[in-house]
């Protein structure tokens, strides 16, 4: 790991700062919203535009990135987030943080499949698995930092605008002044969605889901907290507790994933989250048992949708594994748009429990769907399955591609054994085959 870190520290270090930029406007916005008196309806339109500029920046970033090249993109959608951070302080209505919050999901995709893509023409075929590691963890830890920052200043003042607009913007600069080329990037092509619903009915339908319940518990997290009555800290160490519960459970529940059923691990966690929901709704429970039931909920979110990629990796050839990828991440981005609103119109319904309710009822279709597909398809052996890969579900396509491709590798040069891998591969590829037929 440290071989590592030295190779790509100013990738790391600067992607580490646009997360902290990038969290703190997340959280502060729903907290400004209850300030401004922003109904909560109208805050979960802010928080879902998002959603779209992201999915509109997958579409048209890497033609941006082809005709212009890394470097221009790059430079031009960091110093456009910069700008947003500052004006969402300066025009504090929700029809303009709309246009605003699209805005910067567009750009925010953008850096990503650049960073990504750096990242991933950086490392060697021996240390790219750590380096996605290390880039995770560095997303995730982003996060969990800038809940902390939002306790240095007043959320109705402008400092906690302008210091991730700071951050983001001294992000750029290790980056761009690192030696490191700029690699040559591929667009990467879809596979049609009716042919990525045959090889895994449960990865689509799952994806989807889970696209809902992310968006939810994480976007409206802070909206949720303003219109239960929490502090400032109370709500920036909520939503810290379930970055730091899907940092903690992703590589334990990885490892059993690899030598068990995927599919029963699906619905055995979308079982519990649906469970803990419930009782959240009827305890009530205080700030701790809140701490306690995010950090739960996001250990459950984050492996669940990791866990549905890979699931949906055994079934797939090698070769279809970028494709593939690319629908899942279109699919997830379509489930994220409606969250947000959803959670918005049902929490003007029955109040701030409707932020538990929306995410109960789709992790409990999702156990229903899980447990009748389990009658659909004999599970494969432990020995059939490539290995699971640490994936946060703000990743790009670049990202997924890298680290699906990386985890097929390591499983292909762990059950080689004594045998060609070429041989090997080709042996696996025709079981996947006689499973789909």
């Amino acid at each position: 790991m440290a071989s590592v870190m030295r190779s790509t520290w100013p990738l790391l270090l600067g992607m580490l700062l646009l997360m902290v930029g990038n969290g703190m406007q997340g959280t502060l916005l729903g907290i400004r919203g209850g300030i401004e008196g922003i109904p909560t309806f109208e805050m979960s339109v802010v928080i879902a535009a998002y959603y779209v500029g992201f999915l509109l920046g997958s579409l048209m970033v890497p033609d941006m990135i082809k005709n212009v090249g890394h470097v221009r993109v790059f430079a031009a959608l960091g110093s456009t987030i910069s700008a947003i951070l500052v004006l969402y302080a300066l025009a504090p209505q929700w029809m303009v943080w709309s246009v605003l919050r699209f805005a910067i999901g567009f750009c925010f995709c953008g850096v990503y499949v650049t960073a990504e893509s750096w990242l991933n023409a950086g490392s060697t075929n021996e240390n790219r698995g750590r380096a996605l590691s290390a880039y995770m963890i560095m997303q995730m830890l982003g996060i969990v930092i800038a809940q902390g920052l939002l306790n240095f200043g007043d959320p109705s003042g402008f400092l906690l605008f302008a210091l991730p607009s700071i951050l983001v913007s001294l992000a750029f600069m290790p980056i761009l002044l690192s030696t490191q080329p700029a690699p040559k990037f591929e667009t990467i092509q879809r596979m049609s969605f009716a042919r990525l619903y045959r090889a895994s009915p449960l990865g689509c339908v799952g994806i989807f889901l889970m696209g809902g319940v992310f968006s939810a518990l994480s976007g409206m997290a802070s909206v949720w907290g303003s219109a239960k009555g929490l502090s400032v800290a109370e709500i920036a160490s909520f939503v810290a507790a379930i970055y730091v519960g899907g940092l903690a459970l992703q590589y334990p529940i990885g490892w059993i994933s690899d030598r068990t059923d995927r599919r029963k691990l699906v619905l055995i966690m979308s079982a519990i989250g649906a469970l803990v929901t419930l009782v959240t709704v009827l305890v009530q429970p205080s700030f701790v048992g809140l701490m306690v039931v995010g950090a739960i909920m996001g250990g459950l979110a984050n492996p669940i949708y990791a866990l549905l990629l890979a699931y949906t990796n055994d079934y797939l050839d090698q070769a279809d594994m970028a494709a593939a990828s690319a629908g899942l991440l279109f699919i997830y981005g379509i489930g994220s748009m409606g969250g947000p609103v959803i959670t918005g119109w049902m929490m003007g319904l029955v109040g701030p429990d409707g932020y538990w309710i929306y995410m109960g009822v789709l992790l409990a279709l999702l156990a229903i769907y899980g447990g009748w597909r389990m009658t659909r398809r004999r599970a494969l052996k432990p020995a059939e399955q490539g290995n699971f890969a640490v994936i946060a579900p703000n990743a790009t396509g670049l990202a997924v591609e890298a680290a699906l491709d990386e985890a097929q590798s390591s499983g292909d040069e762990a059950g080689a054994g004594a045998k060609d891998g070429d041989a090997l591969f080709d042996e696996s590829a025709q079981k996947v085959r006689d499973l789909r037929d």
